[in-house]
């Protein structure tokens, strides 16, 4: 055996590839994981040692997921670090100000450089009608997740909701920290800094339920996700190649795609966590069973949308300043959610018409609370909600502002049922997912809480019998490369 080829191959299997980002749901993550928790259980109760292992661990999974963007990473902990520190030894209210606004243009003036030059140079060459050519500007994965969670440590320092950290180390470990890295939940420090001081030591039953999450997450991204894009990415190729009820289908998959890639990646990352000790919040909460549009949004990436609320929609003035400013506050929210999504005009429409709708919804409220809640209205509620949500998601993922339209156009145009039977039976492992996922919904949440607990409380062989079953799963239907979490182009 060539002992240099080995050292090799292995190397380039730990060195960044930018083609092959490390993911939750890879096998050289898992791999990675099994060495990383004996080492953290030996060091859990030497708090300064987990504290660097974890740190270091952390900086290596963005260093595989984002190249040397890690650099990055660590120069926005220190100037964020220092600036909480020299704030509080402020006595003027002008000089504390001042340093959250130095945080905030360095943090807001990075995630812009890195995200919006192209659009905004774009944008500027189409008035002036000059002849552009895109930057080679790389998108670090998940800025915009850590960048929010600068934002809010600076902003709850400055009014006193969290006291600094002690050391640089405590904070790098809250913004580093790997299992919400890259794709959230976006971590609070008010609700995280208190759990770096405490270092619980994960209970068997977090252990056990965090581990029932990552199966979970596994059976939604591995399984479901990845096998429903193969077709509706199909559709978002071809917007005009198919007929108005394949379009339909497409659309409606990736509904659901979405929904299973997304929440997936949170679950693993919640259920690692637990594993740690650690215990991030809630992302979502059944978000499709949403009867209105506010509550799909109390429902649907519940990190950013609570984000959002407090330190966008309430300094703005919330609902402080009358029913005109109410709605144009929560306009201006949820547009500016729109773009931090995706630096194009399609996910700024997406989130401007979310803002209307929520407006909509607010303005009929005094008609709505009128009707009775019985099933009926319950059920035209819903149908009308999912159907906004549904046609929206088409401009989140269609590849240009014209696929949207022609996508839409041709569900109404071109829509026929004799498609339905052909496409059944062409499509019936495809029908058999998005069944099974939106059984799922229509199940009462109490079900699903059942389930983990009669999972925690399992002997090890079944739990073990769980495991394989699941792993064998994936490898029936996984494709030929690693599809990446969609949330991480974000």
């Amino acid at each position: 055996m060539d002992l240099t080829i080995v050292w090799h191959n292995i190397c380039e299997l730990l060195s960044y590839d930018k083609d092959a980002p490390m993911i939750f749901s890879s096998g050289i993550f898992w791999l990675l994981f099994i060495l990383f928790l004996p080492i953290y259980a030996l060091l859990k109760k030497r708090r300064w040692q987990m504290t660097a292992f974890v740190i270091a661990f952390s900086l290596y999974f963005y260093y595989k997921s984002s190249g040397l963007f890690f650099l990055m990473l660590v120069g926005t902990s220190l100037f964020d670090w220092g600036l909480s520190h020299l704030m509080i030894r402020m006595k003027s209210t002008i000089a504390r100000k001042l340093c959250v606004t130095a945080s905030l243009v360095a943090s807001l003036g990075i995630l812009s450089y890195f995200k919006y030059t192209n659009f905004f140079l774009w944008n500027w060459n189409t008035m002036v009608e000059g002849n552009f050519q895109p930057l080679d500007i790389a998108l670090p994965v998940g800025i915009s997740f850590y960048t929010f969670q600068s934002i809010s440590y600076i902003v709850d320092v400055y009014k006193g909701r969290v006291a600094p950290t002690r050391t640089w180390m405590d904070y790098i470990f809250f913004l580093s920290f790997f299992p919400a890295l890259v794709a959230g939940p976006i971590v609070r420090a008010d609700y995280f800094l208190p759990q770096i001081a405490e270092n619980r030591k994960a209970s068997t039953h977090d252990i056990y339920y965090g581990f029932w999450l990552i199966i979970l997450g596994i059976i939604k991204k591995a399984i479901i996700a990845d096998y429903i894009s193969q077709y509706n990415d199909l559709i978002f190729a071809s917007p005009t190649g198919y007929s108005g009820f394949e379009s339909l289908m497409g659309v409606i998959g990736y509904t659901m795609q979405i929904y299973c890639d997304f929440s997936g990646y949170s679950d693993m990352a919640i259920g690692i966590s637990l594993i740690m000790g650690f215990r991030l919040s809630a992302n979502f909460d059944f978000p499709y069973k949403a009867k209105n549009l506010t509550e799909f949004w109390r429902r649907w990436h519940i990190s950013l949308s609570s984000w959002l609320r407090d330190y966008l929609y309430i300094p703005l003035g919330g609902n402080r300043k009358g029913t005109f400013r109410t709605y144009l506050n929560n306009f201006l929210t949820m547009l500016i959610g729109g773009l931090w999504h995706g630096a194009a005009w399609k996910f700024v429409f997406w989130g401007a018409m979310h803002g209307v709708g929520l407006a909509i919804h607010k303005a009929s409220r005094p008609l709505l609370d009128r009707i009775p809640d019985v099933w009926p209205v319950k059920a035209i509620s819903w149908a009308v909600t999912m159907t906004c949500v549904s046609l929206l998601w088409v401009f989140f993922r269609a590849d240009s502002w014209n696929d949207s339209w022609l996508i839409i156009r041709n569900i109404f145009s071109g829509f026929s049922l004799d498609y339905v039977i052909p496409f059944v039976s062409v499509r019936y492992v495809w029908c058999i997912m998005m069944a099974v996922i939106i059984s799922a919904h229509a199940m009462p949440r109490r079900w699903f809480d059942r389930m983990g607990q009669l999972f925690v409380k399992m002997p090890w062989i079944m739990k073990l019998v769980v495991f394989i079953a699941v792993v064998q799963t994936v490898i029936q239907f996984m494709s030929e490369e690693v599809s990446p979490f969609i949330y991480f182009r974000f």
